[in-house]
């Protein structure tokens, strides 16, 4: 009997709450959601967008602020009735950026299901647009090649997919299949998968993830430590290699790009200190900065000398495995690496000038800077950009997405998505026309 009377107050405190919030509510109006633009007839519009880099706590994720920005974005895409399709074109959730003393952990699996629960207010929203009649789509990028199509189909149930190799994709779309979508880290030496270079030390073909997740792993502990300067003592190479050992002078390559990078990217931990401490994807031990940093061996050869061993000789192999159409040697990716007009180029081979191919249109993800090319042909290369808080690589670019119009010819867009909900274009600011 007490237990009827409990049950029945409770259901009375319940019923008039809810009288409560409906009367309350009949009172407020709420402003209805704005298109991006005026929209056309016809569904002939495909949005890109990528480098959220959604993270699984956000006292760190380099995509905090701007969270409730992407949800207003999601929000308008919704309402927009010429949207066909929206494309995440990689490093959609975060894997990489995370601090150095992160918890070690064996389930890749259950820190993106972590990730999205960290996120779930903007999973909704990519929900909604889907039910709006929006494709939506996802191309691995870096950050998360370890994310699963499992994962991210119970999150996002009827989301498109492209994925070729693991970790690596390129979505092909337009009336005529003449945009190719892709993150652009298939073609960079740091960032390609790689379960060749590590297999031997690791006793495993699963060791995917490449060289630039431990740098990426470094450089997020020292921005989140609040960027300390701290004096390092590290091997030097006085002796460049002999311009026709192309072996040696990849070697070289590789230990030129690591000490620039080293020279201003400081933690405090040392680096004899195994901070690395990884259990999943085939490695099952802790690492130091010392143990893939390339120095003269007592053989006289150029070399990290734990992980990442001789990575320029596993370069072409990597390029086989991970489906580059056109390939090109190991010191151009190094040397590319941090280079944006070094991805133009390789739009280019790939696609854009390759006989073989029919894309018209090229975007990428993955450098953070937004582009947009013209070639003397008319066709187009577009970088999409980022939306992290802090965009270091291009600091006056934050929340971009490119916009391209299909049909018998294509028209394309590269814009920002303003605090205030509006859209401007910023293609005018970086194009140019490449007459080569």
């Amino acid at each position: 009997m007490k237990k009827t009377i409990t049950l029945l107050l409770t259901i009375v405190l319940l019923c008039t709450c809810f009288s409560c919030h409906a009367q309350s509510t009949q009172n407020f109006t709420t402003t209805p959601v704005q298109p991006l633009w005026d929209a056309g007839e016809d569904r002939d519009k495909i949005v890109v967008i990528s480098d959220i880099h959604l993270g699984i706590d956000d006292s760190f994720s380099e995509t905090a602020m701007n969270k409730k920005h992407l949800l207003s974005f999601l929000q308008q895409v919704a309402v927009t009735q010429d949207v066909r399709e929206l494309v995440i074109a990689g490093d959609f959730l975060d894997e990489w950026y995370l601090p150095l003393d992160y918890p070690a952990y064996t389930d890749s699996s259950q820190f993106y299901k972590d990730v999205i629960a960290n996120n779930l207010d903007i999973f909704v929203a990519f929900r909604d647009v889907m039910a709006a009649g929006v494709t939506l789509v996802y191309v691995p990028g870096n950050h998360d090649l370890l994310l699963d199509s499992g994962v991210l189909e119970e999150a996002l149930p009827g989301i498109v997919e492209a994925r070729d190799v693991r970790g690596l994709g390129v979505y092909i779309t337009g009336d005529r299949q003449e945009i190719a979508i892709e993150h652009g880290h298939r073609y960079d030496a740091f960032s390609a998968p790689d379960t060749i270079t590590n297999a031997e030390l690791c006793g495993n073909d699963e060791t995917m993830l490449p060289a630039g997740y431990f740098y990426a792993r470094y450089a997020a502990g020292w921005v989140i430590q609040g960027r300390p300067h701290v004096e390092r003592n590290l091997p030097v190479i006085t002796e460049m290699p002999d311009s026709s050992d192309t072996d040696q002078m990849g070697a070289y390559a590789y230990y030129k790009i690591l000490e620039s990078i080293a020279a201003h990217i400081t933690p405090l931990e040392a680096l004899d200190q195994p901070v690395f401490d990884v259990h999943i994807a085939g490695f099952d031990d802790a690492y130091t900065f010392l143990d893939f940093y390339p120095a003269r061996q007592p053989d006289g050869t150029i070399s990290a000398p734990v992980l990442f061993r001789n990575l320029q000789r596993t370069w072409d192999e990597r390029q086989e495995q991970n489906r580059v159409a056109v390939k090109f040697d190991f010191i151009t990716s190094v040397m590319g690496a941090l280079d944006w007009q070094y991805f133009f180029n390789q739009a280019k081979a790939q696609y854009l000038e390759n006989p073989t191919s029919k894309v018209d249109v090229v975007v990428f993800g993955h450098t953070h800077v937004p582009v947009f090319e013209t070639l003397a042909d008319g066709k187009m290369y577009l970088n999409d950009g980022t939306w992290v808080d802090h965009n270091t690589n291009a600091p006056d670019a934050m929340r971009t997405f490119a916009v391209i119009k299909t049909g018998e010819t294509n028209d394309a867009d590269l814009c920002m998505f303003m605090e205030d909900g509006s859209v401007v274009s910023i293609a005018e600011s970086v194009q140019r026309t490449d007459t080569k």
